[in-house]
């Protein structure tokens, strides 16, 4: 595991922080970056027909044992965030209709701000690296 990745978490923490998630992806307070950067998210969201009501209930069926790490965010203007990495095994079906048990690799951060809270999803699909859960 990477030396930047956090694991230093009590699971009384990462239940309080997924309440504040699930909060905003209720309140349709959330986005899928599906941006030309993210066109594994275009691709996955596509190979798994996953409209906007099913991110929703992937997103709010997160549970504290599918958290892998947090890291800092990298990116220039954005060394503030926190990144969480969860990867729940989810049941979906394919563009064929066939059923597969998916690790979905998620990757996001909770935007705290006084006039409201929201979160950005910024990796959505398939996992494609190996993980390390926290509290399996």
């Amino acid at each position: 595991m990477s030396e930047h990745y956090n694991q230093k978490y009590s699971e009384d923490e990462i239940k309080s922080f997924l309440e504040k998630v699930k909060d905003c992806i209720r309140e349709d307070k959330f986005i899928v970056s599906t941006n030309e950067n993210r066109q594994e998210n275009i691709d996955f969201i596509n190979e798994y027909n996953l409209t906007n009501q099913r991110q929703k209930e992937i997103l709010l069926s997160l549970e504290v044992e599918d958290l892998c790490h947090s890291l800092q965010n990298t990116n220039i203007g954005f060394e503030y965030e926190v990144l969480y990495v969860f990867c729940p095994q989810i049941t979906l079906h394919d563009i064929d209709d066939l059923e597969e048990i998916i690790d979905i690799y998620i990757k996001f951060n909770l935007i705290e701000r006084q006039n409201g809270n929201r979160t950005i999803i910024i990796s959505f699909h398939k996992r494609n690296r190996p993980i390390d859960y926290l509290f399996r």
